[in-house]
C-alpha cells in the first residue's frame, strides 16, 4: 500500500485487503496507524518514523496489524518514502508480509534460551555442591590421616621391631604421605574453583632452605630405592610462602618419583641468581612428546602422559597454581637425557 503525505492510506492491493479484513474501499483513506497494534503504533512514532526523515528507508521491522475484528497479525514491514525532484514527499510505501512462522521460529528460540539458561545455572550450582562437598571431605580427612601418620612414627621408634614390620611400617608411611599430598592437592583445586585461589602467607622470617631439606629427606625415606640429588644454595632468606613452596617442591619431586626413570638418579636444585629464586627437578625417562607436554599443568591430566599412573593428576597443576601465586611461573623440558620442570620467581627487594 502507498501512504499519502498526510499518513493516510492512498492505494492498497486485494492482499492487504484480505489479510486485514477490510474492504479496498474501506482502507483508502483510513489512517496508516489505524491498522496498528498500540505498540507498534508507539514503536511507529517513536522510532520508524524519525528514521524516514532520516534516511528515507526502513527494511524488516517486526510490527502487529489488527484486522478488522481486533486480532493481531504478526508481520515484517518495508517502509520506503518517494519524493519528487525538489524533495517534497509524494508517497510513502509500505511493503507487508507475513510473520507468523517467523515470529514462532523466534519466540522458539527465546524458550530455547531461557532453557538453556536455566540448565547452565542448574548445572552450575550441582558444580559448586560438588566442590564444596570435596573441600569438606578432604578437610575431614586431615585427621584420621593426622592419627594414622601419628601411629606410625611410635611403631616406628620401637626397637624390637622385625625386618618384615619395619617394611610394613615402612610402605604405610609412605602411603600416608601419598594420601596427605591428595587430600591437599584436592582441597586447593577446590578452593582454586570455588573462587578463593591458592592462598598465600608470605615472608623473609625465615630460611627456605630447610623446608626444602625436609620434603627431600620425608621423600626418600619412602622411596629408598630411589637416587635423589639435591643441591640446595640459598644463602639469603627468600620472600615467599615456605610451606607453598615446600608443597610445589613436594609435587614436582613425587612426579619425577612416578614417571622418572628408576635406575637414574633425581636432581634437585634450589639457589638464587641474578634477582631471581629458582628451583629445579630433573629425572631421566623416556621424553615428554610435544602435544602432552603443552597439557601437563591442566587438571586431572595423566593417563595421556602415562597409561599406568596413579592419582589424581592434580600434581603439576598446583605446583603451576602455586608458582603462579608468587608471580613466577613453571616451565618444562623434555629431551632423551631428562625431563626438567624448572621455577622461575622474581625476588623481592626489601623496602629501606
Amino acid at each position: 500500500m502507498s501512504l499519502s503525505p498526510d499518513g493516510r492510506i492512498a492505494r492498497a492491493n486485494k492482499r492487504m485487503s484480505d489479510k486485514t479484513g477490510y474492504g479496498r474501499d474501506e482502507l483508502v483513506g483510513m489512517p496508516f496507524q489505524t491498522l496498528l497494534s498500540v505498540p507498534s503504533r508507539i514503536f511507529y512514532e517513536t522510532n520508524i518514523s524519525p528514521l524516514l526523515r532520516m534516511q528515507g528507508f526502513v527494511d524488516e521491522v517486526a510490527m502487529d496489524l489488527r484486522t478488522n475484528d481486533g486480532k493481531p497479525v504478526p508481520c515484517l514491514v518495508n517502509v520506503a518514502e518517494r519524493r519528487d525532484a525538489d524533495g517534497s514527499l509524494l508517497f510513502t510505501d509500505v511493503v507487508v508480509l507475513r510473520a507468523v512462522e517467523r515470529r514462532r521460529y523466534e519466540r522458539d528460540l527465546v524458550r530455547k534460551r531461557d532453557a538453556s539458561r536455566r540448565e547452565l545455572d542448574a548445572a552450575a550450582e550441582t558444580a559448586q555442591l560438588r566442590e564444596q562437598f570435596v573441600a569438606v571431605l578432604g578437610h575431614d580427612l586431615r585427621n584420621p590421616l593426622a592419627s594414622i601418620s601419628s601411629g606410625i612414627r611410635l611403631l616406628s621408634q620401637r626397637e624390637d621391631l622385625s625386618e618384615r614390620g619395619q617394611t610394613v611400617v615402612s610402605l604405610m608411611a609412605g602411603s600416608v604421605l601419598r594420601a596427605s599430598e591428595l587430600v591437599d592437592n584436592v582441597l586447593d583445586f577446590a578452593r582454586g574453583r570455588l573462587g578463593g585461589g591458592i592462598t598465600l602467607s608470605r615472608n623473609a622470617d625465615g630460611p627456605l632452605g630447610p623446608v626444602l631439606e625436609q620434603v627431600v629427606a620425608e621423600i626418600q625415606s619412602v622411596n629408598s630405592g630411589r637416587v635423589i640429588d639435591s643441591k640446595i644454595d640459598l644463602d639469603e632468606n627468600i620472600d615467599c610462602d615456605r610451606v607453598r613452596i615446600g608443597q610445589m617442591l613436594s609435587n614436582l619431586l613425587g612426579n619425577a618419583i612416578t614417571h622418572g626413570a628408576s635406575d637414574q638418579p633425581i636432581e634437585v636444585r634450589a639457589l638464587s641468581d641474578a634477582g631471581l629464586f629458582v628451583l629445579e627437578v630433573a629425572n631421566g625417562g623416556a621424553p615428554i612428546d610435544d602435544a602432552a607436554r603443552r597439557k601437563l599443568f591442566q587438571p586431572f591430566f595423566r593417563g595421556e602422559v602415562r597409561p599406568n599412573s596413579t592419582g589424581l593428576g592434580l600434581g603439576l597443576h598446583i605446583a603451576s597454581e602455586i608458582a603462579k601465586a608468587h608471580g613466577g611461573q613453571i616451565d618444562v623440558t623434555s629431551d632423551t637425557q631428562a625431563t626438567r620442570f624448572r621455577f622461575e620467581m622474581p625476588l623481592v627487594v626489601a623496602q629501606s
